[in-house]
Protein backbone atom coordinates (compact mmCIF):
# COMPACT_ATOMS: atom_id res chain seq x y z
CA UNK A 1 0.00 0.00 0.00
CA UNK A 2 3.11 2.53 1.18
CA UNK A 3 4.43 1.92 -2.51
CA UNK A 4 1.13 2.66 -4.61
CA UNK A 5 0.79 5.88 -2.08
CA UNK A 6 4.49 7.01 -3.34
CA UNK A 7 3.56 5.93 -6.61
CA UNK A 8 1.09 8.14 -6.84
CA UNK A 9 2.81 11.15 -5.45
CA UNK A 10 5.54 10.65 -7.59
CA UNK A 11 3.23 10.82 -10.89
CA UNK A 12 1.45 13.98 -9.43
CA UNK A 13 4.86 15.46 -9.32
CA UNK A 14 5.80 14.29 -12.39
CA UNK A 15 2.61 15.65 -14.12
CA UNK A 16 2.72 19.76 -12.08
CA UNK A 17 5.74 19.77 -13.94
CA UNK A 18 5.26 18.80 -17.07
CA UNK A 19 1.90 20.98 -17.32
CA UNK A 20 3.83 24.09 -17.25
CA UNK A 21 6.20 22.69 -20.06
CA UNK A 22 3.90 21.55 -22.39
CA UNK A 23 2.06 24.82 -21.55
CA UNK A 24 4.64 27.43 -22.29
CA UNK A 25 4.81 25.65 -25.90
CA UNK A 26 1.44 27.27 -26.75
CA UNK A 27 3.64 30.73 -26.19
CA UNK A 28 4.82 32.51 -28.66
CA UNK A 29 8.27 34.67 -28.91
CA UNK A 30 6.35 37.82 -27.46
CA UNK A 31 5.02 35.72 -24.79
CA UNK A 32 1.33 35.43 -25.97
CA UNK A 33 -0.72 32.39 -26.20
CA UNK A 34 -1.42 31.67 -30.29
CA UNK A 35 -3.21 29.28 -31.83
CA UNK A 36 -1.62 26.33 -33.52
CA UNK A 37 -2.31 27.16 -37.00
CA UNK A 38 -1.28 30.82 -36.24
CA UNK A 39 -3.50 34.02 -37.87
CA UNK A 40 -5.43 32.90 -40.66
CA UNK A 41 -5.58 36.74 -42.01
CA UNK A 42 -2.18 36.12 -42.78
CA UNK A 43 -2.96 33.00 -45.04
CA UNK A 44 -4.93 33.29 -48.79
CA UNK A 45 -8.41 31.71 -48.95
CA UNK A 46 -8.01 29.70 -51.32
CA UNK A 47 -6.77 26.04 -50.16
CA UNK A 48 -4.44 25.49 -53.36
CA UNK A 49 -3.14 29.32 -52.75
CA UNK A 50 -2.69 28.53 -49.60
CA UNK A 51 -0.67 25.03 -50.51
CA UNK A 52 1.60 26.91 -52.69
CA UNK A 53 2.48 29.44 -49.99
CA UNK A 54 3.07 26.90 -47.10
CA UNK A 55 5.24 24.73 -49.95
CA UNK A 56 7.18 27.76 -50.59
CA UNK A 57 7.82 28.45 -47.43
CA UNK A 58 9.15 25.16 -46.13
CA UNK A 59 6.15 23.93 -44.46
CA UNK A 60 4.33 20.53 -44.76
CA UNK A 61 5.01 17.70 -47.77
CA UNK A 62 3.60 16.58 -50.62
CA UNK A 63 3.37 12.53 -50.83
CA UNK A 64 2.92 13.11 -54.52
CA UNK A 65 3.39 15.99 -56.54
CA UNK A 66 0.96 15.94 -59.99
CA UNK A 67 2.48 18.77 -61.98
CA UNK A 68 5.81 16.77 -61.99
CA UNK A 69 6.66 14.65 -65.08
CA UNK A 70 6.29 11.66 -64.81
CA UNK A 71 9.47 8.80 -64.54
CA UNK A 72 12.84 9.75 -63.59
CA UNK A 73 15.81 12.16 -64.94
CA UNK A 74 18.28 10.09 -66.88
CA UNK A 75 21.42 11.35 -67.18
CA UNK A 76 23.07 9.10 -70.65
CA UNK A 77 26.59 7.84 -70.59
CA UNK A 78 26.69 9.82 -74.19
CA UNK A 79 26.72 12.84 -72.19
CA UNK A 80 29.53 12.39 -70.32
CA UNK A 81 32.71 13.11 -71.15
CA UNK A 82 34.60 10.66 -69.18
CA UNK A 83 32.99 8.00 -69.74
CA UNK A 84 32.79 8.33 -73.48
CA UNK A 85 36.58 8.38 -73.28
CA UNK A 86 37.41 5.58 -71.42
CA UNK A 87 35.28 3.46 -73.46
CA UNK A 88 37.13 4.79 -76.80
CA UNK A 89 40.35 4.56 -75.08
CA UNK A 90 39.61 0.80 -74.31
CA UNK A 91 38.00 -0.34 -77.35
CA UNK A 92 40.16 -2.99 -78.36
CA UNK A 93 39.20 -5.10 -75.44
CA UNK A 94 36.27 -7.07 -74.55
CA UNK A 95 34.07 -5.69 -71.66
CA UNK A 96 33.06 -7.67 -68.89
CA UNK A 97 31.41 -5.34 -67.55
CA UNK A 98 29.93 -1.70 -67.94
CA UNK A 99 27.93 -0.28 -65.62
CA UNK A 100 27.27 3.91 -66.08
CA UNK A 101 24.99 4.11 -62.87
CA UNK A 102 27.36 2.49 -60.53
CA UNK A 103 30.59 4.51 -62.48
CA UNK A 104 32.42 1.51 -63.06
CA UNK A 105 33.98 -0.36 -66.18
CA UNK A 106 35.75 -3.97 -65.73
CA UNK A 107 37.32 -5.16 -69.17
CA UNK A 108 37.27 -9.16 -69.75
CA UNK A 109 41.17 -10.63 -69.59
CA UNK A 110 42.68 -9.07 -73.48
CA UNK A 111 45.54 -11.13 -74.70
CA UNK A 112 47.81 -10.35 -77.27
CA UNK A 113 48.43 -12.70 -80.23
CA UNK A 114 52.56 -12.27 -79.41
CA UNK A 115 52.46 -13.01 -76.00
CA UNK A 116 49.63 -16.05 -75.02
CA UNK A 117 50.74 -16.36 -71.79
CA UNK A 118 50.53 -12.81 -70.41
CA UNK A 119 46.83 -11.47 -69.83
CA UNK A 120 45.77 -8.25 -68.77
CA UNK A 121 42.34 -6.70 -67.69
CA UNK A 122 41.86 -2.85 -66.52
CA UNK A 123 39.05 -1.68 -63.92
CA UNK A 124 38.35 1.64 -64.40
CA UNK A 125 36.58 3.32 -61.35
CA UNK A 126 34.54 6.53 -61.67
CA UNK A 127 34.78 9.41 -58.53
CA UNK A 128 33.55 12.39 -60.22
CA UNK A 129 32.09 13.61 -63.44
CA UNK A 130 34.71 16.47 -63.75
CA UNK A 131 37.66 16.06 -66.22
CA UNK A 132 40.59 16.04 -63.49
CA UNK A 133 43.34 13.75 -62.69
CA UNK A 134 41.76 12.19 -59.50
CA UNK A 135 38.20 11.96 -61.39
CA UNK A 136 39.26 8.47 -62.06
CA UNK A 137 41.22 4.97 -60.64
CA UNK A 138 42.55 2.96 -63.43
CA UNK A 139 43.99 -0.81 -62.15
CA UNK A 140 45.38 -3.15 -63.96
CA UNK A 141 45.47 -7.00 -63.56
CA UNK A 142 47.95 -9.01 -65.03
CA UNK A 143 47.74 -12.63 -65.33
CA UNK A 144 51.11 -15.13 -66.04
CA UNK A 145 50.34 -18.45 -67.22
CA UNK A 146 52.61 -21.20 -67.49
CA UNK A 147 50.58 -24.02 -69.43
CA UNK A 148 47.02 -24.25 -68.90
CA UNK A 149 46.32 -24.33 -65.43
CA UNK A 150 48.93 -22.62 -63.48
CA UNK A 151 47.82 -18.81 -63.65
CA UNK A 152 49.14 -16.12 -61.19
CA UNK A 153 46.87 -12.57 -60.97
CA UNK A 154 48.95 -9.75 -59.81
CA UNK A 155 47.64 -5.95 -59.93
CA UNK A 156 49.93 -4.02 -61.89
CA UNK A 157 50.87 -0.91 -60.90
CA UNK A 158 52.45 0.22 -63.62
CA UNK A 159 53.19 3.22 -66.29
CA UNK A 160 50.53 1.56 -68.50
CA UNK A 161 47.66 2.45 -66.18
CA UNK A 162 48.68 6.30 -65.96
CA UNK A 163 49.17 6.29 -69.95
CA UNK A 164 45.52 5.13 -69.92
CA UNK A 165 44.70 7.93 -67.38
CA UNK A 166 46.20 10.83 -69.49
CA UNK A 167 44.55 9.47 -72.33
CA UNK A 168 41.12 9.44 -71.15
CA UNK A 169 41.16 12.94 -69.46
CA UNK A 170 42.56 14.45 -72.65
CA UNK A 171 39.46 12.45 -75.18
CA UNK A 172 37.15 13.86 -72.73
CA UNK A 173 38.65 17.04 -72.40
CA UNK A 174 38.80 17.37 -76.47
CA UNK A 175 34.93 15.93 -76.42
CA UNK A 176 33.97 18.76 -74.00
CA UNK A 177 35.76 21.27 -76.10
CA UNK A 178 33.07 19.82 -78.81
CA UNK A 179 30.64 19.84 -76.96
CA UNK A 180 31.03 23.85 -75.92
CA UNK A 181 31.30 24.53 -79.76
CA UNK A 182 27.94 22.66 -80.72
CA UNK A 183 26.17 24.43 -77.97
CA UNK A 184 27.67 27.87 -79.18
CA UNK A 185 26.63 27.00 -82.84
CA UNK A 186 22.96 26.57 -81.66
CA UNK A 187 22.89 29.58 -79.92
Amino acid sequence: MKNNSIIKKINFVIILFLIPILLSSCKGPDGKFKLPGGDARKFPADPAERVKKNLAEGRGFRLMDINKPKGGVFDFASSNELWRASLDTINFMPLASANYSGGIIITDWYTNENNTNESIKISIRFLTNEIRSDALKVKIFTKICDGDSNCKIKDSNNNLAQEITKKILKTAALYKEKNKAKEKEKK
